[in-house]
């Protein structure tokens, strides 16, 4: 059995910490023993756990592969999507990329959304889908959460007879899409179950579907015609016209976190970062990534979460509905996580003449180095706050330590390393267009960097 890992959207429910370069699955909120981690840490280590971490690969969005490197490892497997394109050609690009790597057609193939939180058992009925498809003969095998309330956030899968002697699998009657609370409590007198969207099918029937609908199924063909493909949901082409499905009932902690008031009932403290909550203050939570102290004097049942790309302040029952807000209040976003690192834009100006000065905070990760670039619209200058690393200037290798400051004139090539620590330094860019456009990189590997001159 193969998994496929659906890392996608931008989650703007979780705004101010969640956006375009950093989505929900990836902020560290979850607590693990003594650190904090992402909703993606925590499935990855679920999956190691049960030994199905070796059979997976990732199905993500270009901008999204520097961060799901820097928060598991440099050796996972992962299909870039050209554009977003929804979850049906995200995974048939991921189906195409195993088949071109020589994948029998008869490989169970399970989907799984990296942004969801269960138990441990949750993933122990992951290899048992497989098992299902062998029994059954079915085209697709579903796991439905049983409810235990009525929710509108949810799809509902509506089980038919059983497929099974032990009543532990049944075909699936019908779907139904996020219905309002009353319909969600008839289907859940009818045993209606929730769509966590984890399903698995033969690589084949995946295959012979594309084929059908007239589009490639080698990888690269795919991927050369991707931006021209519809954007529509897996479940809408796939799941919903396919005849013979079964599903298997998972009895269990299942959510979606993807609400303020979701995500705070699984943090073990309700204080994130630097606050203060008064006892009077009862089922408020704090979630701050700023170095300013955030206080809530005697305000109950508030969420209050600051972060570079703005304030939240919502009443935790009312934090569903932010999503159309951040619609009029959001900014270009201010945090920014790479494989290398992570940086904070603190202030961006731009003069009368046209001129633009930026300035950010930058962290670079002990051991690892920023490419080896150069621009021809701006200069750089790095005033080094804490640490010690190397610097290298058109190939020129220096050591650099807290307190200096290093120019980069428009033209030289550059790149910056951190040593056995991690390395803070502020950063200034200075010129008439500041942008990636005016990046010109030319090696990620620190030791190639004078060969490039």
């Amino acid at each position: 059995m193969r998994l496929i890992l659906l890392s996608g959207g931008a989650g703007k429910r979780l705004w101010p910490l969640s956006n375009n370069n950093r989505p929900k699955q990836f902020l560290p909120v979850l607590q693990h023993g003594d650190l904090r981690e992402s909703m993606l840490q925590r499935v990855w280590r679920q999956l190691e756990e049960a030994g199905l971490a070796q059979h997976a690969i990732f199905s993500s969005s270009g901008s999204q592969k520097e961060l799901i490197l820097s928060q598991i490892s440099t050796d996972i497997e992962i299909v870039e999507e050209p554009d977003r394109r929804d979850t049906f050609p995200a995974i048939a690009l991921a189906a195409a990329h195993l088949y071109s790597q020589g994948v029998d057609k008869n490989e169970i193939i399970t989907v799984m959304p990296v942004d969801g939180y269960a138990d441990h058992s949750f993933i122990e009925h992951i290899p048992r889908l497989a098992t299902v498809l062998e029994d059954t003969g079915c085209d697709i095998a579903l796991i439905g959460v049983k409810p235990d309330q009525p929710s509108e956030k949810y799809g509902y899968i509506v089980p038919g007879k059983n497929l099974a002697s032990d009543h532990s699998y049944q075909d699936v009657e019908c779907f139904t899409e996020k219905p309002d609370l009353t319909k969600a409590a008839q289907l859940i007198e009818k045993g209606a179950l929730w769509n966590c969207g984890v399903f698995a099918f033969r690589l084949g029937y995946i295959i012979e579907i594309l084929r059908k609908k007239g589009l490639p199924y080698h990888y690269q063909q795919l991927r050369d015609m991707y931006s021209t493909m519809p954007k529509s949901s897996f479940d809408i082409e796939v799941v919903e016209k396919t005849e013979k499905r079964a599903v298997i009932t998972y009895n269990g902690t299942w959510k979606d976190l993807g609400t303020w008031d979701s995500l705070t009932e699984e943090m073990a403290s309700n204080i994130i970062g630097k606050g203060h909550l008064c006892k009077n203050s009862v089922d408020s939570h704090i979630i701050n990534e700023l170095d300013l102290p955030v206080s809530v004097w005697k305000v109950p049942n508030i969420i209050v979460v600051s972060g570079p790309d703005g304030i939240l302040v919502t009443d935790r029952n009312e934090a569903t509905g932010i999503k159309h807000m951040v619609q009029q209040v959001e900014i270009p976003p201010r945090y920014d996580e790479r494989l290398w690192g992570k940086q904070t834009v603190l202030m961006h100006k731009v003069d009368p003449e046209g001129n633009e000065t930026l300035t950010k905070r930058v962290i670079i990760s002990a051991g690892r180095n920023i490419s080896y670039q150069e621009h021809h619209l701006r200069k750089e200058v790095w005033t080094i706050v804490s640490g010690s690393g190397e610097v290298c200037l058109d190939g020129e290798f220096s050591p650099i330590h807290a307190g200096d400051t290093i120019i980069v004139e428009v033209g030289v090539r550059h790149a910056i390393r951190a040593l056995k620590t991690d390395l803070e330094l502020i950063e200034v860019q200075v010129g008439k267009e500041i942008g990636e456009m005016d990046t010109i990189r030319f090696t990620h590997d620190w030791d190639l960097a004078p060969s490039t001159q």
